[in-house]
């Protein structure tokens, strides 16, 4: 599908009906990652309209000019949100950098977003920490035969190194990272951070939140997504062992099994509005 902005087209893909739920991938990547992560989830769960985005320069969206910085691609998913989800409450959902804009947008608008998940959220370069990586698990046999171009992507990124985790990085994660816009991308990294308060709402923002972090990402790290749960009175908090940057895949049935209790909060508490 598209949304024609005005001076941007943004690609995006609709599942479901029911409550929209905005899904934001992360940087360098495009909207395959947040579906194979989510799309499970609700194999079994309806009453959800899903909404992946390509942000500008990542996956089927062409970038414009314009769009220099972090603060200019928070514009496009606002502009996005005014003409897809026009007066309406929905849930936004984000990965790493994609949960970097989720706060952000919920910092402007906590009236219309009913709740939100951040799956490794960066915190921005400035407040960059990160443990060394490292790897806790792999296949040996796999491993020996394993002989791909883009290996090395995949090796140095995951925690846990078998046919599983390579075959959904490949599907999800390497084909947003082979469509992207490099030079695009690279514009983008100097003006990445947002400034400081920007994901910090005026009053307490008080709808389900859920943060998941990997105690392995060596990414974006574990220790500054605490600080940032504290920020929400109805926040869990979840940092996962043998778990990288790619958590959702690494820890699947724990990560399903969070995002669906965190959908159960968010459905709960619609129903007492």
């Amino acid at each position: 599908m598209e949304c024609k902005l005005d001076s941007i087209t943004v690609q995006y893909e609709v599942w479901g009906t029911g409550t929209p739920i905005l899904m934001l991938h992360g940087f360098s990547c495009d909207r395959h990652l947040m579906m194979g992560g989510m799309e499970p989830v609700f194999a079994e769960r309806s009453g959800w309209k899903r909404i992946y985005i390509d942000l500008p320069g990542m996956g089927a969206t062409k970038t414009a000019e314009w769009i220099q910085s972090t603060n200019d691609m928070l514009t496009v998913v606002e502009q996005f949100v005014d003409a897809v989800l026009p007066d309406t409450r929905f849930v936004v959902a984000g990965q790493s950098y994609g949960g970097y804009l989720a706060q952000a947008l919920l910092a402007k608008r906590p009236e219309q977003i009913a709740g939100m998940l951040m799956i490794c959220p960066t915190a921005g370069m400035a407040k960059r920490d990160v443990p060394p990586f490292t790897v806790l698990a792999k296949d040996e046999a796999f491993l020996r035969s394993f002989d791909h171009e883009d290996a090395e992507e995949f090796t140095s990124m995951h925690v846990v190194q078998d046919r599983y985790n390579w075959e959904r990085f490949r599907d999800e994660i390497l084909v947003g990272i082979k469509a992207a816009d490099q030079e695009h991308l690279e514009r983008l990294r100097q003006q990445y951070d947002l400034a400081p308060d920007a994901g910090v709402t005026e009053q307490p923002y008080e709808k389900p939140v859920l943060v998941v972090a990997g105690r392995q990402d060596h990414a974006v790290g574990y220790r500054n997504q605490w600080e940032m749960a504290q920020r929400y009175p109805r926040a869990s908090f979840a940092m996962l062992d043998r778990a990288g940057h790619n958590l959702h895949i690494e820890q699947k049935t724990l990560f399903d099994a969070l995002v669906s209790e965190w959908l159960d909060r968010v459905a709960e508490e619609q129903g007492r509005a």
